[in-house]
């Protein structure tokens, strides 16, 4: 295996879904592909990618498929090898996963909800799962307020112990991140032809198995980007430089002013703003 653990690493980004609370932005638009600090939002999940080690990964996608390989190409700017296997129908997290099952040669896959900007350590993520020889990792994020999100609890060795539905007296402040370390066997055992759910049967069916489930927790940035306010709030975050990314066409500051833009030296722009190509700020 040698020291570097993102040895025969693949990914895996689940792009398929409409965005329903962000319409009207996602009408002509997958939400991955809302501009964001400038860029497609999916973009700086990628960069992130990149940057642990990773060099193929896969796009499952489905709504508006082909703005997504009209934008990355074969991912050759990126310094990636991009595949992109579109889903007929919707199968959830865990039969998007098994339908690009076909795509991957590798060991271990790293798997990412598409719509989540996160700030964590990919390669400390990989490290856990294969210290603790996980049959799946997942990246746990403490967040103040765990009441709007299933949690997730782990015994003091870091096994995940249960996966449970929202509540409002939550017993941990561990959340799903969204981003999972698969053995290739456990993906190839997920049914076919059907949709399926990660979190509420291939988790818990591996709990109940038995298996290893790891859980990877810290601090890091983590913001699920499901409404207008989030990306308005997660763009700002990138621009300020709060959340990481290898993907802003600019320095990080107070704004991004994008190239044919035009501030009036008596605007002021600030809160990690970002002002359009041939955008003008006038005056005032």
């Amino acid at each position: 295996m040698g020291s570097d653990p993102m040895h025969d690493v693949e990914a895996v980004v689940l792009v398929g879904g409409k965005g329903t609370r962000l319409r009207p932005l996602t009408l002509s638009a997958p939400k991955p592909m809302l501009p964001t600090a400038g860029v497609p939002f999916l973009a700086h999940l990628l960069s992130r990618i990149r940057a642990s080690g990773v060099r193929h990964v896969v796009l499952g996608t489905s709504y508006l498929a082909e703005t997504f390989s009209e934008h990355f190409g074969d991912g050759a700017a990126l310094g990636l090898d991009l595949t992109y296997v579109v889903e007929d129908e919707p199968l959830g997290t865990g039969g998007g996963i098994r339908n690009v099952a076909g795509h991957l040669s590798a060991e271990h896959v790293l798997v990412f909800n598409g719509d989540v900007l996160a700030g964590t350590d990919l390669t400390a993520v990989v490290g856990t799962h294969r210290r603790t020889e996980a049959d799946v990792t997942l990246h746990l994020v403490r967040v103040p307020d765990p009441r709007a999100f299933g949690c997730v609890p782990t015994d003091a060795d870091g096994r995940v112990t249960a996966f449970l539905e929202k509540t409002q007296d939550p017993p941990t402040d561990q959340i799903n991140a969204g981003c999972y370390v698969f053995r290739r066997e456990v993906i190839d055992s997920i049914p076919t032809g059907r949709a399926v759910s990660v979190e509420r049967e291939t988790f818990p069916g591996l709990l109940a198995q038995g298996r290893r489930v790891s859980g990877h927790v810290d601090s890091a940035y983590w913001r699920d980007m499901g409404t207008p306010a989030d990306l308005v709030h997660g763009s700002a975050d990138l621009v300020r430089g709060i959340a990481p990314s290898d993907a802003l066409p600019g320095p990080v500051g107070d704004a991004l002013v994008l190239e044919g833009a035009q501030v009036d030296p008596s605007a002021k722009v600030s809160g990690g703003s970002t002002v359009g190509r041939g955008a003008r700020v006038g005056a005032g």
